[in-house]
């Protein structure tokens, strides 16, 4: 279906920020260059930020047998908070934006979870393909504790966040810490996720050309995460794959997408793939948005809606542990 039909199923909110934004696509640009417009054209989303309490930097030291990094980490704290955080991974194709691309949509879910958010700057592709920027997510994972003491935080549970690729990295995280034995995080908040790299699905088809995210970007994005290695039977790369048992043993999913996004079907397949195995979760979709819809709190009140009901999970998340 052509971009312009797929026109007519937005909301008119939607619509509208639709229309003025530029065409240039920075996939087709070297990756830096690229990065640096991604960088700009996201300053539009992120004006009047939310106030918090504190906002501030904090780093995580490399872990050597896990291959991390040393990653910066933005720190949002909103008046009040209660013990525990959430870790929110940003997307961007796993190539592009940034803890400052993400923070306006991080201080809403930060006021509406009533939880510090905690925003890791991990390696992004292709200068660090896959597994480069999950082992800098499973390493802040697992510092996260020390980063809230040092941060004067009260100590509580972690529940992990992501969008697009950054809910693929949050998901996968989550296995990885799951198959080796470590303690798991309260909960996920998984917002319109890539969890395959399957680019035949409905939703693929559907909206092969947008309007927003399409399926050319995607590919481009997939190429630059997982350059030449052979992630067809990995989970890790893409959780869908992975077995029963482990899906099965996750923590609580809230899990979220965009009604008019080509990453659609990767949700409802994960919903599907949970429920059969005797899980509650259900899928929530927004109807007439885009992919990254969420990045629009200031003027899109779908976005602030969805945000206000993951602030609810994620406090229910972290009041149940």
């Amino acid at each position: 279906m052509n971009d312009t039909t797929n026109m007519s199923r937005l909301s008119p909110e939607m619509a509208e920020l639709l229309t003025p934004l530029a065409q240039v696509d920075p996939t087709l640009m070297p990756p830096a260059e690229g990065r640096l417009l991604s960088e700009e054209s996201n300053r539009r989303w992120n004006r009047e930020l939310p106030a918090m309490a504190r906002a501030a930097q904090a780093w995580i030291e490399p872990i050597a047998e896990l291959g991390s990094e040393r990653v910066r980490v933005k720190v949002l704290v909103p008046d009040r908070p209660g013990a525990g955080a959430i870790v929110f991974v940003h997307g961007g194709g796993f190539a592009f934006c940034s803890p400052e691309t993400h923070e306006r949509c991080a201080r809403v879910l930060a006021l509406e979870s009533g939880l510090p958010v905690l925003l890791p700057d991990y390696r992004l592709a292709p200068e660090n393909p896959y597994p480069a920027g999950l082992r800098d997510v499973i390493s802040t994972v697992r510092q996260a504790p020390l980063l809230m003491k040092a941060s004067g935080l009260e100590a509580g549970p972690l529940i992990l966040a992501g969008d697009s690729a950054g809910a693929n990295l949050a998901l996968a995280a989550m296995l990885h810490e799951q198959a080796i034995g470590l303690p798991p995080v309260a909960g996920g908040l998984l917002f319109y996720g890539t969890y395959a790299g399957d680019f035949a699905t409905a939703s693929y088809r559907e909206f092969e050309n947008g309007p927003g995210l399409t399926a050319g970007k995607m590919q481009r994005y997939w190429r630059w995460y997982v350059g030449d290695r052979d992630v067809s039977t990995d989970p890790l790369a893409c959780p869908l794959l992975a077995e029963d048992a482990a899906l099965a043993t996750l923590p609580p999913l809230h899990l979220m997408a965009a009604g008019v996004d080509p990453l659609l079907s990767d949700t409802l397949a994960l919903k599907v793939r949970l429920r059969a195995l005797g899980r509650s979760e259900t899928a929530t979709v927004i109807p007439g948005v885009t992919h990254g819809f969420l990045q629009n709190t200031l003027d899109l009140a779908a976005a602030r809606e969805a945000l206000a009901e993951a602030g609810r999970a994620a406090a229910r998340m972290a009041a149940t542990t």
